[in-house]
C-alpha cells in the first residue's frame, strides 16, 4: 500500500515538474526570432477569441518530455495549459481576462493519426488524432457544465457537471437538510455550446467486405458547426468511455472522443501524400509524349479493347476545371459518363476498377441504393430522440467519383435524387425541421443494361434504356457496348482472356496503380488548364457548324445544344490535364470533338430519319416522333369533336393516311394517357383532357 502511495506522489511530482515548463515553452518558443505563442495570444485578444492553437510539433521539438505527458495525461495538462494561458492574458490584458471564463489550448499536428478501427482500450484517456468522414451531425445544443441549485432555505450550491446527467445535491451544506426541493437557477448556471458528430472511416481505407466503423465525437464552443456531414476531418481529443448515467453500472461501454480540436480538410485530394520523390516521378512521366496512351492502357488492363470507353474513364478521373463566376454562378468541372451494354461486356469490372484506382471513390449498385442512401437522410437517434443529418454516397464521394452500377434497376423516385447532384453539385435536404445543402462535387460513372436484355439498334437510346431523359441529358458521354460476333475480334478477345488466366502476373498496367493514383491526384490538385485561342475557335466552329445544319434544311432536328458545348470544354480541359499541360491546345479540342461526335453518331441518332437529333437524349423523343405525336393528338381532337370520343380503330385508320405505323400509334396512346394528355371516356374510346 505504501509503495502505491509513493508511486502516485512521485507521478504527481513529475507532472508538476513538467507543468512548470509550460510557461517556459509559451514564453520562449521562437519562430523567425519572434515569440510565436506570445504573438498568437495577442492576436487572440485582438480578435476577441478564447482559444489558442498549439502546434504539437513545437512542443515535441522544445520539450519532448512535456509532449509525452500531454499525450498520456491530457486532461490534467489541458487544465495546466489553460491556467498558464490565463496568467499571460491577465498580464497582457487584465480587462479581457475578467470577461473570459477560460482560455482553451487547442492542439494540432499530432504525429500519429489513428484509424477508427484501430482504437483500443489501451488508448483510453490519451490524447489521440483520428481521421474520417462526418456522417452525422446533431443540431447545436447548450450543455450545462456548472449547475447552480437553490434550496428551499434560500441558499445556492454550485454543482460541476461531468457526464450527460445532472445530479442534485444530496444535502444542503448550509442548513444540513437532506429533504426539501432544489431549483435550478439557469441564469447563474454555466452553459457551453455543444454538438455531437459521428465520424466514420473513409471508404477508400475500408478493408474489402467489412462494415464501416464509426465513433462519436463531442464538440464544444467555437468548434460547433465547423464540420458538416460529408466533410473529411481530423479530430484531436481525449478518448473516453460513455457512461450510462444509471444507478447500475454496465460492464460494456462505448468509446467516444471529447474533442479538443477539429480540422476540416478544405482542399480536395489533400489526403493523398505526395512526396518530393513522387512529384519528380510524376513530372518525369508527364514529359513522355505517349503519356496519355499509357494512362489509358493502364486502366483495367485485364479487360480487352474498349479504347474509347477507357479514354472517357481517364478523362473522368482527371476532370475539367470548375469555375465560379463573379455573380456566384458555378460551372461544374466534373465529367459524367454512362455505359449501356449487353450482358457480359465487363461493365461492372470497369466500375470496380475505377473505384479502386480513383483517389476518392464510392461504389454502389442501383438495386441496393435508395434516394436517402445516395444523397442524405434525416435519422432519429433511438436513445435521445434527436434528429441527425446523415450523409449518403454522393456526399461521401465529394471531390471524387461515384460509381453507380445497374443504374437502370433503381426505383424511379430514387433516381430523381441524383439530378441536383449531377448538375448543381449539391444535395439539398429539408426534413424534420433540418434544412441543409451539402456539397456533392462528384463525377458520376454509371452503368446499366438495355431494357430488352440486348441493345436494339433500330430503337433510340431512350427506348433501349430504362432511364428518363432528365438523367440521360446530364451525362457528358454515353457509350453503348454491343456484343456482336466478329471472328477476328473474337479470336483476339479469346487469346487475351485465356492468356490472363494462364499467366495472371503478366496482366499488369504500364503505370502502377499507386503511381497512377498519385498522378491523378497531383493533376487534379495543381493543373488548371486554360483554353487557347485556337482551341476556343475550334470548339466554337464545331458547335456553330452542327447547329447550322438545323438551319439549312427546313424542319430539321437540333443536332447539339449549349450543354454539349460545355461538355466539350470539360473534356478538352481533362485531356490537357492528362499531360499536366497548363494550356488546352487544338489537339485536346480535336480529341474532345471526336469523342462527342462519336457519341452523337451512336446514341444521338434519330433511328427513323438517320439524322443526328440531340432531342433523342435531351427529351427522349426525336423530332420525327414528336411531330407524329402532334399529328395523333390532332386526330384524337378532331374525332372527339365529331363523335364525342375517338375510337382506337378510327385513330389508327387516320394515322395510316399520314404514314404513321400502327405500333407507334399504340405507344403514343399509352404515353399520352400516362402523361395526362388524354383520358378514356369508355373502353377503347379517348378524348383530349383540354
Amino acid at each position: 500500500m505504501e509503495e502505491q502511495v509513493f508511486a502516485v506522489s512521485k507521478a504527481n511530482e513529475q507532472l508538476l515538474d513538467v507543468a512548470s515548463s509550460i510557461e517556459d515553452f509559451l514564453h520562449n518558443f521562437k519562430l523567425d526570432g519572434k515569440s510565436k505563442y506570445r504573438e498568437l495570444i495577442r492576436r487572440m485578444i485582438l480578435e476577441g477569441r478564447y482559444d489558442v492553437e498549439i502546434d504539437f510539433n513545437d512542443v515535441m521539438s522544445y520539450n519532448p518530455k512535456l509532449a509525452e505527458v500531454v499525450i498520456k495525461n491530457p486532461e490534467y495538462m489541458l487544465k495546466q495549459f489553460s491556467e498558464v494561458l490565463r496568467k499571460i492574458v491577465e498580464y497582457e490584458a487584465p480587462d479581457y481576462a475578467e470577461r473570459v471564463y477560460e482560455i482553451i489550448p487547442r492542439f494540432r499536428n499530432l504525429p500519429l493519426i489513428f484509424k477508427i478501427r484501430d482504437l483500443r482500450s489501451h488508448l483510453l484517456n490519451n490524447l489521440i488524432a483520428v481521421e474520417g468522414i462526418v456522417v452525422r451531425a446533431s443540431p447545436p445544443k447548450q450543455k450545462i457544465v456548472e449547475a447552480v441549485f437553490q434550496h428551499d432555505c434560500g441558499n445556492e450550491v454550485k454543482v460541476p457537471v461531468a457526464g450527460d446527467t445532472v445530479e442534485k445535491p444530496l444535502q444542503c451544506p448550509y442548513c444540513h437538510k437532506s429533504s426539501g426541493n432544489w431549483r435550478l437557477v439557469e441564469e447563474k448556471s454555466r452553459f457551453r455550446d455543444f454538438q455531437r458528430l459521428v465520424i466514420q472511416e473513409k471508404p477508400e481505407e475500408m478493408p474489402a467486405g467489412r462494415m464501416p466503423r464509426s465513433i462519436e465525437a463531442d464538440i464544444y464552443d467555437n468548434l460547433v458547426d465547423m464540420a458538416r456531414p460529408g466533410d473529411r476531418v481530423v479530430v484531436i481529443g481525449v478518448l473516453k468511455l460513455r457512461g450510462d448515467g444509471g444507478k447500475r453500472l454496465k460492464s460494456l461501454h462505448d468509446m467516444y472522443i471529447e474533442t479538443n480540436n477539429i480540422m476540416v480538410s478544405q482542399r480536395i485530394l489533400e489526403e493523398i501524400e505526395i512526396t518530393k520523390e513522387d512529384e519528380e516521378n510524376i513530372k518525369e512521366l508527364a514529359k513522355d509524349p505517349l503519356i496519355r496512351r499509357k494512362i489509358i492502357a493502364s486502366i483495367a488492363p485485364a479487360i480487352h479493347g474498349l479504347w474509347d470507353i477507357k479514354e472517357a474513364i481517364a478523362l473522368l478521373l482527371f476532370g475539367g476545371v470548375p469555375k465560379v463566376l463573379p455573380d456566384g454562378t458555378k460551372i461544374r468541372g466534373d465529367i459524367h459518363v454512362l455505359i449501356i451494354g449487353d450482358p457480359g461486356t465487363a461493365k461492372s469490372q470497369l466500375l470496380q476498377y475505377v473505384a479502386r484506382i480513383a483517389p476518392r471513390a464510392v461504389y454502389t449498385t442501383g438495386k441496393g441504393a435508395t434516394a436517402a442512401g445516395l444523397t442524405a437522410a434525416v435519422v432519429r437517434d433511438k436513445q435521445t430522440g434527436e434528429y441527425y443529418l446523415e450523409a449518403g454516397a454522393l456526399v461521401l464521394a465529394d471531390g471524387g467519383i461515384a460509381c453507380i452500377d445497374e443504374i437502370d434497376k433503381m426505383r424511379e423516385e430514387d433516381r430523381v435524387a441524383i439530378h441536383e447532384a449531377m448538375e448543381q453539385q449539391t444535395i439539398s435536404i429539408a426534413k424534420a425541421g433540418i434544412v441543409a445543402r451539402l456539397n456533392a462535387r462528384t463525377s458520376v460513372l454509371a452503368a446499366g443494361n438495355p431494357r430488352y436484355g440486348r441493345y436494339l439498334v433500330n430503337r433510340s437510346i431512350a427506348e433501349n434504356v430504362n432511364l428518363p431523359p432528365t438523367i440521360l441529358s446530364r451525362f457528358d458521354l454515353i457509350f453503348v457496348m454491343r456484343d456482336v460476333p466478329n471472328s477476328e475480334r473474337d479470336l483476339r478477345l479469346a487469346k487475351h482472356i485465356t492468356y490472363a488466366h494462364m499467366k495472371e502476373e503478366d496482366v499488369k498496367p504500364i503505370i502502377e496503380v499507386e503511381t497512377l493514383r498519385k498522378y491523378v491526384a497531383y493533376a487534379r490538385k495543381f493543373t488548371r488548364p486554360v483554353l487557347s485561342e485556337g482551341a476556343r475557335k475550334m470548339l466554337e466552329e464545331f458547335f456553330v457548324e452542327m447547329r447550322r445544319k438545323s438551319l439549312e434544311v427546313p424542319d430539321s432536328p437540333v443536332a447539339i445544344t449549349a450543354r454539349q458545348l460545355e461538355a466539350l470544354i470539360r473534356l478538352a480541359e481533362a485531356h490537357a490535364k492528362m499531360a499536366l499541360n497548363d494550356v488546352v491546345t487544338e489537339d485536346d479540342a480535336a480529341e474532345a470533338i471526336r469523342l462527342v461526335k462519336s457519341m452523337l453518331e451512336s446514341v444521338g441518332i434519330d433511328v427513323e430519319s438517320g439524322e443526328i437529333d440531340i432531342d433523342v437524349i435531351m427529351t427522349g423523343k426525336p423530332k420525327s416522333q414528336r411531330e407524329k405525336m402532334l399529328i395523333i393528338e390532332e386526330v384524337i381532337r378532331n374525332l372527339a369533336k365529331e363523335e364525342g370520343c375517338a375510337k382506337i380503330k378510327a385513330i389508327v385508320s387516320k394515322a395510316r393516311e399520314q404514314n404513321i405505323e400502327d405500333k407507334l400509334v399504340e405507344e403514343v396512346l399509352v404515353r399520352m394517357r400516362r402523361e395526362g394528355l388524354i383520358y378514356e371516356v369508355k373502353e377503347g374510346c379517348y378524348a383530349p383532357v383540354v
